[in-house]
Formats: C-alpha cells, sequence, structure tokens
C-alpha cells in the first residue's frame, strides 16, 4: 500500500490531544490511517480538502515523531456521526455519545446548537426556552445554547427575537457528513430582515473532533457574502458572531466564573475587554466543567471584544466598540463595518468544553495547540 514519511517536528511546548493535518501530494481518496511504526499502533486518518487529518495523540517538548501515512484495506471507523432527522435537526455523536443537535427547522428564528454535552455527561449549556428545567434562569429567551446572530444588520434585529425581530433563514446544507477523525455540517442560511428580504447569504461550517469527553471541541466558520449589496455590521453590543449561553449552575451570580487569556475575571474585568479567549466555567451536577470561546488571528479585530455577563452569556463582538470603550458619558468610536457588495467577510472561532476550570482544562495551551499547532513535514 502506499506510504508516505511525515516528521512531526517538537516546539516550545507539548501536545496532547490535538486536531492536526497536512498536505500529502499524490495521497489518492480512500481509506487512510496513520502509523506509529516505534509503537507498533495506527490512528484513524481522514482525508479532506487535500489535507490528510487526526488526532495526534502526544508530542513532547523534546523529540521530533516521526509517522507513515498510508492507504488501508481496513473501512474507517465513523468514530464522528452526524444524522439529520425529522427534517429539523442534525444530531452529532462521538463514539455513540451525544455531543450536540444543529436546530434549524420550521420556527426557528436562528440556527443553533442545543445541547452541547460536557464531561460527565451533562449540558454545559442553559436548557431554557427549549425545555423547562426546574431552578433554571428564565430571561433573553433568544439565547439559544451556541448560535451565530448580530443586532444590527443593515439595520434589522438579528439578536432578539422581539417584536419586529429579523431572522436567519436555513436554505440548505452543503455538507453533512461524519467520519473517523471529525464530522462536519456546512449549511447556506439566509439573513432576512423584518420583511422577509434577504440582506446577506451566510455559509457556516461545524467540524466536530474525535477527542475525549473531558476535552472535547469543534471548529466553527462563519463566511459572509455579501450577494445583495452593500452590508453595514452595525455598533451594538447586541452581538455575537460566536455566542454561547452556559448552564444556570455556571453562572457567576450562582459558583461560576469567567477568566479571559490576558488574566481578568468575571464581568467587571472581561467586558468589553479585547482577549484572545475567554472562559467560563462552574458547577454542573456537582462537577466542575467550562466552556472555552477562541478567537484566531487574521479574524476582523482579532483579538475580539468580549459581550460576556455575569448572568451566563459570552459572545465574541468585534463590532460593538461605542459601547464597550465607553468613557463616562461619551461613547467610544464607531464599531461599525461595511462589508462591500459581492465581497466575503470570514470568522474561525474554536468553542472548547472541558473539565475544571480555565487552569484545571489547561485552556491556555489548548489555544496554542489551535493557533499554533505542530509543524508537520513530508519527507517521503
Amino acid at each position: 500500500m502506499p506510504e508516505h514519511k511525515v516528521v512531526v517536528q517538537p516546539g516550545p511546548r507539548s501536545y496532547r490531544n490535538c486536531p492536526v493535518s497536512v498536505e500529502v501530494p499524490g495521497l489518492a481518496a480512500g481509506p487512510i490511517e496513520v502509523f506509529d511504526a516505534s509503537e507498533d499502533r495506527t490512528f484513524p486518518a481522514q482525508l479532506a480538502d487535500g489535507r490528510t487529518h487526526w488526532i495526534l495523540d502526544r508530542l513532547g517538548r523534546a523529540r521530533a515523531r516521526e509517522l507513515v501515512v498510508r492507504t488501508t484495506d481496513r473501512p474507517p471507523p465513523e468514530n464522528v456521526t452526524v444524522r439529520n432527522s425529522d427534517g429539523d435537526r442534525a444530531t452529532v455523536s462521538v463514539r455513540g455519545s451525544l455531543w450536540t443537535e444543529y436546530v434549524y427547522g420550521p420556527g426557528v428564528a436562528r440556527p443553533y446548537l442545543h445541547p452541547l454535552v460536557g464531561p460527565f455527561g451533562r449540558p454545559v449549556t442553559r436548557a431554557f426556552p427549549m425545555e423547562n428545567v426546574p431552578g433554571e434562569t428564565r430571561d433573553h429567551p433568544h439565547h439559544k445554547g451556541c448560535w451565530v446572530a448580530h443586532g444590527d444588520v443593515n439595520g434589522a434585529d438579528d439578536w432578539s427575537e422581539g417584536e419586529g425581530h429579523a431572522t436567519v433563514a436555513h436554505r440548505e446544507f452543503v455538507r453533512l457528513e461524519g467520519g473517523p477523525v471529525f464530522a462536519r455540517i456546512a449549511a447556506r442560511n439566509d439573513w432576512l430582515d423584518n420583511a422577509g428580504a434577504k440582506v446577506v447569504e451566510e455559509e457556516r461550517e461545524y467540524r466536530f473532533h474525535d477527542l475525549p469527553e473531558s476535552g472535547r471541541a469543534f471548529d466553527l466558520q462563519v463566511a459572509f457574502r455579501a450577494t445583495e449589496g452593500d452590508v453595514r455590521f452595525g455598533d451594538t453590543k447586541e452581538g455575537g458572531i460566536a455566542s454561547v449561553r452556559v448552564a444556570t449552575t455556571m453562572d457567576v451570580k450562582s459558583e461560576g466564573r469567567i477568566e479571559n487569556s490576558f488574566g481578568g475575571i468575571n464581568e467587571t474585568e472581561t467586558w468589553g475587554k479585547r482577549a484572545a479567549w475567554c472562559d467560563y466555567s462552574g458547577p454542573v451536577a456537582g462537577n466542575v466543567v467550562g466552556v472555552t470561546m477562541m478567537d484566531t488571528p487574521g479574524n476582523y479585530r482579532y483579538p475580539t471584544y468580549w459581550h460576556v455577563r455575569d448572568y451566563g452569556l459570552m459572545t465574541a463582538n468585534p463590532f460593538g466598540l461605542s459601547h464597550f470603550l465607553r468613557a463616562g458619558d461619551r461613547p467610544g468610536p464607531d464599531g461599525s463595518f461595511v462589508l462591500p457588495k459581492n465581497e466575503e467577510l470570514v470568522f474561525r472561532y474554536r468553542i472548547y468544553v472541558h473539565a475544571g476550570d480555565a487552569q484545571a482544562g489547561e485552556v491556555a495551551s489548548k489555544y496554542h495547540h489551535y493557533v499554533n499547532p505542530p509543524r508537520i513535514e513530508v519527507i517521503a
């Protein structure tokens, strides 16, 4: 069977359970795997978009690791699955356990993920308003799980679900596939104003990685295309290209904790502040768990500003500068952005759900797994 040697180079940090990929020229389509001869072990691999993907189980700081990428006759395991059911949701499972559902059906104001199942098999997202759970808060019914929204798109309110709100309409799935390393949901959506007129087109892709329950992650890419004309993303704090509402027991108002990449703690030190990542942790059913949103170099206004609240909301919002940079009675600069007709604006994030708080979950290190993955060279 065809084989290609690759070397994973050591760097200034160690890696554990890190999604990686490399372009291997001439690799034929079909089942592939990664082989470690020194340990006589194979790892599932997945060919997608011209690159070979796998989960690097470990890499120390001292030694390079030589591996072999090769085709195989063995059928690949479908470790991460996605199933579209009833025309209103796509269910994602990792090794047989529910990870989340992408909800998009009739009557849904905007597609969202719910629940995000964390370590110990319990959701890290609030169930309201999708479910009625005793003891949960019931404010802001438009905060649904994990979602994409913004409160001023050419003047249309695509954040709230109050009177006259706008909507994001699911048009079609571009990709809906499972695999040995990750599953993909790629959907094309139309952002409509309150009269139903299309304002902007959005293509959204989620990649759900085959990672241990103690620290699962998915990547989110949101691409806006100005198909109808110029699009103005207005300056408002009511928005978040990536947003999550955590379980009520995780709220800072309960027993939770917010922390950002600069060491800011809770709303007073993180709201309206820039940071490469922001983490929200707290107890769920007796165990401390957390969810991190990671911004990416190359995103507009990286590192982004955070609309994050002690009551459980966390969003990455690069547009609300007049609110975030307000000095007393004087608003900050206008943070609006105009996307010219026929151009594209792309955002990329990683959402990491982990056991423990930011320190126990090694969030700072996992952020570098994302933005500074190990260097991989094809040598034969």
